[in-house]
């Protein structure tokens, strides 16, 4: 029993952490955006963590974990899908449940990852979006797509079965998030004054960098949870070796990212070099508990050179997305799954096939669904603000408030 409630322990420090996640989302957001929207992307991610918990309890939980499966994905008993129904009427540490941790421990911790992907979404499609349509967009992606996708592996389903390996989340989170918003940006268009007549890409920067520098540190922080969480319990070894192989990408992604943007760009990029960070932490979560340290260095390296590419590729490709979610998420997230098949435990051709067709089979469902769900939305109530509810800011138009009022408005110079 001491054991047990050690590991129970753990869990819940580990879900403290990944709560904590969210505040750097909102920072990271806030900081590489505009002034004039801070007040949006703030709403955006508190109403995303309320909304996620609450439909993570009524549907999502019992959706990704349904105990048995049809075609993967549809419990059997379709009434037990709605509300959480504990193994046992306490809800206590009772091994008819799980020999590390309560029912209760088990949904707080999933809970928090679901709120992750449709952050990921708000960041991309930041300045622009109607904050109704990023609303119901988000309550149908996170009640139903990311469990359903979650299912598939962490539920037991098929991809389960066929043997594909995400240890914390690099597809079933980060990708799930990043297809999303690869999507919502291609159907929403770009800021306006982002491109030029000629397709010129202008910077828009964002104004309060060290707001996401902090928010970058505070993520790194919550990733001790979200991949340290994921050994599902507090186990000596596999525990700290993912923090080890965790930190470590971290910090090579950081610097490979620092130096190809150096190389390509002839400047210091602060920028490049925190999403670098976040990239190296993308890349290693698939796998942080199967690579040794020089493994993880190797994959946070690649990882940060993806970052500068793959901003350099979504800018060539017209999209527009502020904080890079798309080449951090999305990009990372393909490169740290198929890293797998590469590096670590379970290296070979199959396992690099395996991985290979779950990005793909889970790729493909995530677009159409992100498509299906946003596409309808652009057709009746409309995706973006109004040309000049846009350059005036969000901040004015949808909640009539200003996020640094005593410096004035966004729209006015501060009085002295």
């Amino acid at each position: 029993m001491e054991l047990l409630t050690t590991n129970n322990v753990w869990m819940m420090i580990c879900t403290a952490l990944v709560f904590f996640m969210h505040l750097g989302f909102s920072l990271l957001e806030v900081g590489l955006t505009r002034q004039k929207n801070a007040i949006n992307i703030l709403f955006k991610n508190v109403f995303i963590i309320c909304a996620g918990l609450l439909l993570y309890s009524l549907v999502g939980f019992n959706l990704m974990y349904p105990g048995s499966f049809i075609a993967g994905v549809i419990p059997d008993y379709f009434l037990e899908l709605f509300g959480l129904h504990p193994p046992v009427a306490d809800g206590s540490l009772d091994l008819t449940y799980n020999e590390g941790y309560t029912y209760w421990t088990d949904f707080l911790f999933q809970g928090m990852f679901a709120a992750t992907a449709a952050t990921i979404v708000s960041g991309a499609v930041a300045e622009r979006i109607k904050l109704s349509s990023f609303m119901i967009f988000s309550v149908i992606y996170i009640a139903f797509i990311y469990p359903i996708v979650g299912s598939w592996k962490w539920g037991g389903g098929f991809l389960d079965e066929m043997g594909f390996y995400d240890f914390a989340g690099s597809t079933l989170v980060h990708s799930v998030g990043g297809w999303a918003a690869l999507v919502a940006i291609s159907l929403l268009g770009a800021r306006i004054g982002k491109f030029g007549k000629d397709g010129t890409s202008h910077a828009i920067p964002g104004h309060n960098i060290p707001i996401a520098t902090a928010g970058v540190f505070i993520l790194w922080l919550g990733w001790f949870g979200f991949n340290g969480g994921s050994v599902l319990s507090a186990d000596p070894f596999l525990t700290s070796i993912t923090l080890v192989t965790t930190c470590l990408s971290a910090a090579a992604g950081g610097i490979s990212a620092f130096i190809v943007s150096t190389l390509m760009y002839k400047n210091y990029d602060l920028t490049m070099f925190l999403n670098g960070i976040l990239g190296g932490l993308v890349g290693i979560t698939a796998g942080a508990d199967l690579m040794s340290p020089g493994e993880s260095i190797l994959i946070g390296l690649i990882a940060g050179a993806v970052i500068v590419l793959g901003v350099a590729l979504v800018d060539k490709m017209k999209l527009d997305d502020p904080v890079g979610a798309v080449a951090v998420h999305l990009l990372c997230g393909i490169w740290g799954t198929l890293a797998v098949g590469i590096f670590g435990d379970l290296a070979g051709f199959n396992q690099f096939f395996t991985q290979l067709a779950g990005v793909g089979i889970i790729g493909v469902f995530c677009c159409v669904s992100a498509f299906v769900i946003i596409y309808p939305i652009k057709a009746t109530i409309g995706l973006r603000m109004e040309t000049l509810e846009e350059t005036e800011g969000l901040d004015l138009h949808e909640h009539g408030m200003d996020a640094y009022a005593e410096f004035g408005t966004s729209q006015e110079k501060p009085v002295y």
